[in-house]
């Protein structure tokens, strides 16, 4: 069952996972972040199975003029371990009907492009390629 990250529990529950994704992240500072971030509209879901989190997805609805209102995938990851057994399509199916039920045109993410596997499975949901994605940093 998929559900959002709401207690402190839940959301550091979360944390291994999201590492393997995001391997900067910083235990001690992981729960003031996605405090942070939910503060700003983002929010945590998480997949367990027999008690332990397989897969998550940080996500935000938002609106702009390009797509009206849509769900912005930031993070999306299936534990190494808990690959090819269902349960990416299960949180990208969750995904999908959270973003209907809050009225949404559009589901999408960026995905780096050294990420080939990742790219054969979101091939494979039925998310095709719409654009590039450019990115310039300002601080180092």
């Amino acid at each position: 069952m998929i559900k959002l990250a709401v207690t402190d529990a839940e959301i550091m529950s979360c944390f291994p996972v999201l590492e393997q994704l995001r391997p900067k992240l910083v235990k001690g500072r992981f729960l003031k972040q996605v405090r942070q971030m939910q503060a700003e509209g983002f929010q945590l879901a998480f997949l367990q199975d027999e008690g332990c989190v397989v897969a998550a997805a940080g996500f935000r609805v938002s609106s702009n003029l390009f797509m009206g209102k849509n769900l912005y995938v930031d993070d999306l990851i299936t534990d190494a371990k808990h690959r090819s057994k269902g349960f990416g399509e299960e949180m990208i199916a969750w995904l999908e009907a959270f973003a209907r039920v809050q009225g949404c045109h559009v589901l999408h993410l960026d995905s780096g492009t050294q990420r080939q596997q990742a790219h054969k499975f979101y091939f494979a949901q039925g998310f095709p390629i719409t654009s590039f994605h450019f990115a310039k940093a300002l601080i180092d």
